[in-house]
């Protein structure tokens, strides 16, 4: 009955995301699809509904559904982009302030689609000399489509207060490099280009942003010049200070497991790679949040009681655990998709939204019924916001257009 109710689920899906498009739903099963909840599904209903589903999935842009494992990990810094950026006016929900760097939020802004990568640690070089601690980092792109355009990425590095005996603190110097030669030997240097830098604190604990958005672009571009990030730590005099301050410092930036020993921090410590790219397909994910705002200010239609039969928007909650999405979408749960449900009358009315083809087809049709009535459809859709985990694992924020059916009307 679960698997019959979730391909229910998956047909609800079907109207919403594509509204029963020509072409979409071939008409040899468009027939009687409620017949579905009233007996056993053959395998021809089985095959078709699962044809179905990868065809919703490919509107999302996979390939496949994801199913990730039990070790997947969703940084807090996506959770904290989607609910600042989100439709969601739950006031229950903490929105924190952004720590994107003004540099890279300018170029993202644009971007309708947000993913994170962390690094193959596996092919991670770890260097500590005295006054410094490199570390090179190499992240796996290949997951992004080609035709997506990057528009911005950040290389978020996290760091811990460090305090001295007194109390007084100093500072560290980060540099980030793209490596366009790594080394050819253990005794020589990769060849290298500086990114960004940043004098910072270590009084303060934060995430710090740089902005490596060229190097990204390149790689995504020219995946065979992807050699990785190298991140030169470069350490105060440690003469200074007691060899306790000394070693937390070295310990300061957050660039590698072994140099910690907390194993549950490091998973959302990590450094993280963010890029910001567009797909053409959607709004930018960072302006969703003033758009649905304005949405909801225009001037809702007045309405009379004998008036309720006519077209208008029905309330219609889509939930993703209904179908087993919930495994691969992160956030939100589900969201109020609405519908457009009721007669378009003659004559039609001011409030009904109705364009001049419409008034002029439900004229025609009160002396010649063989002419159908206009039909109430939505006249205005808005966009929504969804965190995900992709087939590869990786973290996906995406804006998907027409979402949401914030007026109806007779077309």
């Amino acid at each position: 009955m679960v698997a019959v109710v979730r391909a229910l689920m998956v047909l609800l899906l079907g109207q919403v995301f594509l509204g029963g498009a020509t072409g979409l739903i071939p008409e040899i099963d468009r027939r009687k699809y409620s017949d579905l909840g009233r007996h056993t599904p053959e395998r021809s209903d089985i095959n078709f509904l699962k044809e179905f589903e990868l065809r919703l999935l490919n509107m999302f842009g996979l390939k496949r559904r994801p199913t990730p494992s039990k070790s997947a990990v969703v940084p807090q810094y996506m959770l904290d982009l989607y609910y600042m950026h989100s439709e969601n006016d739950d006031p229950n929900i903490r929105r924190p302030r952004s720590t994107m760097g003004k540099h890279v939020e300018r170029a993202a802004s644009r971007a309708n689609i947000i993913r994170s990568f962390h690094h193959e640690e596996a092919l991670e070089a770890l260097s500590s000399l005295k006054g410094k601690t490199t570390q090179q980092f190499f992240f796996n792109l290949t997951s992004v489509p080609a035709e997506e355009l990057i528009t911005a990425a950040e290389l978020r590095v996290f760091r811990d207060q460090v305090l001295g005996d007194a109390g007084a603190s100093g500072f560290h110097r980060i540099n980030i490099y793209e490596v366009f030669r790594p080394a050819l030997a253990p005794s020589t240097e990769p060849l290298t280009r500086l990114l960004d830098t940043r004098l910072v604190q270590d009084s303060h604990t934060r995430w710090e942003s740089f902005d490596v958005g060229s190097a990204v672009a390149r790689w995504a571009r020219e995946s065979q010049h992807n050699h990785g990030l190298l991140v030169e730590v470069l350490h105060p005099e440690e003469s200074e200070g007691s060899e306790e301050v000394e070693r937390n410092r070295r310990r300061h930036v957050r660039v590698s497991r072994s140099l910690h020993t907390d194993e549950d921090s490091w998973v959302q410590a990590r450094p993280l790679l963010v890029t910001y790219s567009l797909d053409g397909q959607g709004s930018a994910v960072l302006n969703l949040n003033r758009e649905k705002r304005q949405a909801r200010q225009r001037p809702k239609q007045r309405r009379k009681q004998h008036q309720r039969t006519n077209c208008r928007r029905h309330a219609l909650y889509v939930d993703f655990s209904d179908v087993g999405w919930n495994e691969w979408i992160v956030a939100p749960p589900g969201y109020h998709a609405f519908y457009c449900h009721g007669e378009c009358p003659f004559p039609l009315s001011d409030h009904l939204n109705s364009t001049n083809h419409a008034i002029v087809q439900t004229l025609v049709n009160s002396v010649n019924s063989n002419i159908p009535r206009a039909c109430c459809v939505p006249s205005e859709l808005s966009p929504i916001s969804l965190l995900y985990l992709d087939e590869y694992e990786k973290v996906i924020l995406k804006n998907y257009q027409d979402m949401v059916v914030e007026g109806c009307g007779c077309r």
